[in-house]
């Protein structure tokens, strides 16, 4: 396995990392780590990721549940809450800080819902069920950009003609109960794109759709990224939607990154075990098969978590390095990186 040695100075937090190409990238999620206090211990729910999204690039997120995605989706946003903590790391927003140093609090309020914005994944509990839906979305343009009631309602309108629900000026006075499960998410897509973000986070948009409106709800959001130029940090569990989409893909397990790399080739030729596991577990087309193979065991206890590999005890090709050393994240090619001592193994 090839191996690469770490700077060992890192730069100041509010110096832009600066690159010969283009400068810095719009986000840089650098050694992030997020802990939840809890009688039971402290939970570590986040370990020490790093993530970088170009400006037009669409990242996917995978993962099974509670490998930390949308946590570290709300530490990015600065919505990380009680009894969780960013102990951490940091977020960069164009070089500059968004946890620490004496701006990061007013960057981050000056940032989020306006060049970073992000859809919940249900939209059921995003939308306040008290409120029309016209009074929640000119709320996002009147704290943001400063516009009036009238200039709100007609983005408002504009917006969601976009989203593609009918009637919207009528659809502004009615509540978030007289929707169905795909309008709510398309209105949630609308509110996000209301200050004409540059990085939208979709945290499993198509989860709590059926199969029909996630398609349409995966196409409305290829073809907004297309016409606004925006970069997408989409978060699911769903590899179809992932190969569907994205330009690169990290693959999670255990609060850590386990890969990166390009979606073609982390799909070609998955290089940690966990990833050809998630694979084989995924039904395909173009195979015939008699039964999915599931991944045995249970994903590891973040209260006290393993010494060594976090997928250690689920995988085939496990020895003793594996159990005892915990191995980082280097690469393995130009682009892609992996963080296994026994890369290309079976999982």
């Amino acid at each position: 396995m090839a191996t690469a040695d770490r700077a060992t100075t890192a730069p100041t937090p509010d110096a832009p990392t600066e690159r010969a190409d283009a400068g810095p990238a719009l986000l840089e999620v650098r050694d992030l780590r997020v802990e939840f206090f809890t009688r039971r211990g402290v939970v570590k729910a986040v370990r020490d990721i790093s993530i970088t999204i170009e400006r037009g690039q669409v990242m996917g997120l995978v993962g099974e549940s509670g490998s930390g995605k949308s946590v570290t989706a709300q530490a990015i946003m600065g919505l990380t809450e009680l009894p969780g903590r960013v102990t951490g790391g940091d977020v960069r927003w164009k070089g500059i800080s968004l946890l620490r140093g004496p701006k990061a609090d007013e960057e981050m309020r000056r940032v989020r819902g306006n060049e970073i914005a992000m859809v919940f994944q249900d939209p059921m509990t995003s939308l306040n069920p008290l409120f029309t839906i016209g009074n929640q979305m000119r709320e996002v343009t009147r704290r943001h950009l400063g516009y009036s009631k009238r200039q709100a309602t007609e983005r408002a309108v504009e917006l969601l003609d976009l989203v593609g629900l009918s009637n919207p000026r009528e659809r502004l006075d009615q509540h978030p109960n007289e929707f169905s499960g795909g309008m709510r998410q398309r209105v949630l897509i609308a509110m996000a794109l209301s200050c004409e973000p540059e990085l939208l986070i979709a945290d499993e948009p198509t989860t709590a759709l059926d199969v029909t409106i996630q398609a349409q709800i995966l196409e409305l959001l290829a073809k907004l990224k297309d016409e606004f130029g925006l970069s997408v940090l989409l978060i699911t569990h769903d590899l179809g939607v992932v190969a569907g989409m994205c330009d690169r893909v990290s693959v999670m397990y255990g609060g850590r990154i386990a890969e990166v790399g390009g979606a073609d080739d982390v799909f070609a030729d998955p290089a940690h075990p966990y990833s050809r596991g998630l694979l084989r577990s995924t039904p395909r087309l173009d195979e015939r098969q008699a039964r999915l193979v599931s991944i045995e065991g249970a994903p590891p206890d973040l209260v006290n978590p393993p010494v060594g590999c976090p997928y250690a005890p689920r995988c085939l090709s496990a020895g003793d390095r594996c159990r005892e050393e915990l191995p980082e994240l280097l690469p393995i090619s130009e682009r892609r990186t992996v963080a296994c001592w026994h890369p290309f193994a079976a999982g």
